[in-house]
C-alpha cells in the first residue's frame, strides 16, 4: 500500500473518530442543558479543557506554551465563540431535525471555501457524495412537515459557514503549529471571550455533574484532537462528506441506548446516506491507486 493511500485511510479514520467523541460530547450536554446556562457550560467545558491539557504540555516541554500565531488563534476561538451562540439561538426557534438538516451544510461550504482559500481540487466524486448526503439529510429532516422560520434558518446558515471557516483555517494552520498548542491556545481564548457571559447567568453546579463537566472538558481537546490528526493527512474537502455519518450514528446511538426509533424518514436518509459515503471512499482509493503508478 502506497504512502498516500497510508494517509488518506489513516485521515479519514481520525476524521469518523471524531464523530464518535462528537456524539459523547452531544450526549453529555444533553444531560446537562436542561439545568444550566450555555455560557455556563461551555465555560465549564473550556475551563477543564484547559486544565486537562497542562500537564499534557509541562512534559512535552515549555515549547508548547509558545506560539506565533497569537492572533489567529483569537481569530479561531472568536469565530468558535460566535458559531456556537449563533447554533444555540437557532436551536431555540427551530425544530431540531430542522437544524440538524442545515447544520449538515457544512461540508458544501467547507468543500467551497478550501476551493477559494486552499486552493484544493474538487474533485466530481466529492461534489456528488456531498450533494447527494444533503439530499439524504435533507429526506430524513422531512421539511414539508415543518414550519419554518426563515430568520432562524439564516442565522443557522451563517453559523455553518463560519463552522466550515473553522475547518479550512484548521487545515491551514496545523502545518504551522503543534497541535496541544492549537489545543491550548483555542481553550484559553475561548475560555476567556465566554467569562462575563458566564458569570452573569452563573447556577450552582451540583457535585454529580462535575464529573459531567470534566468529561465535556477533556471530549473538547479530543474532539479537536482528531480533527487536526486528520487535517495533517488529508485534505479538507475529502473529508466534507464523511461528517454526514455523524447522522446515521446519532441514529444508532439513539436507538441502542435510548431507545429511540428512526421514523420512515431517517431509514430512506440512510439509504443514501451510506452508499454515497461509500462511493467516496472507493473513488478516492482509485484515484490514489492511479496517482501512485
Amino acid at each position: 500500500m502506497k504512502r498516500s493511500k497510508v494517509n488518506y485511510f489513516c485521515g479519514i479514520a481520525w476524521f469518523v473518530a471524531s464523530l464518535f467523541v462528537c456524539i459523547f460530547n452531544d450526549s453529555v450536554i444533553k444531560l446537562l442543558v436542561g439545568n444550566y446556562a450555555v455560557p455556563q457550560i461551555v465555560f465549564l467545558r473550556y475551563f477543564f479543557a484547559t486544565i486537562s491539557l497542562i500537564p499534557c504540555m509541562l512534559i512535552c516541554g515549555s515549547r508548547t506554551f509558545r506560539t506565533k500565531h497569537g492572533v489567529i488563534h483569537s481569530i479561531r476561538a472568536v469565530m468558535l465563540v460566535s458559531a456556537i451562540a449563533l447554533y444555540c439561538i437557532s436551536l431555540d426557534k427551530l425544530p431540531l431535525s430542522t437544524v440538524i438538516a442545515v447544520n449538515f451544510t457544512i461540508p458544501i461550504f467547507t468543500l467551497l471555501l478550501a476551493y477559494i482559500f486552499l486552493k484544493e481540487r474538487i474533485g466530481k466524486a466529492e461534489l456528488l457524495a456531498t450533494l447527494a448526503c444533503f439530499v439524504g439529510i435533507c429526506i430524513v429532516s422531512e421539511p414539508t412537515n415543518l414550519d419554518f422560520a426563515s430568520y432562524a434558518i439564516a442565522i443557522l446558515v451563517f453559523s455553518s459557514i463560519i463552522f466550515a471557516g473553522l475547518d479550512v483555517i484548521n487545515k491551514k494552520f496545523v502545518v504551522k503549529e503543534g497541535i496541544l498548542t492549537m489545543l491550548f491556545y483555542t481553550a484559553i481564548v475561548t475560555l476567556a471571550l465566554i467569562a462575563v457571559p458566564a458569570w452573569i447567568y452563573w447556577g450552582e453546579v451540583k457535585r454529580t455533574d462535575w464529573i459531567f463537566f470534566v468529561l465535556l472538558g477533556c471530549g473538547a481537546n479530543l474532539l479537536l484532537y482528531c480533527i487536526l490528526k486528520a487535517f495533517e493527512r488529508v485534505e479538507v474537502s475529502a473529508i466534507a462528506p464523511f461528517r454526514y455519518i455523524e447522522f446515521i450514528l446519532s441514529a444508532v446511538v439513539g436507538f441502542l441506548f435510548f431507545d429511540e426509533i428512526p421514523p420512515w424518514g431517517t431509514t430512506l436518509g440512510a439509504c443514501i446516506i451510506i452508499p454515497s459515503t461509500l462511493y467516496i471512499i472507493l473513488a478516492e482509493s482509485r484515484s490514489l491507486a492511479q496517482n501512485s503508478h
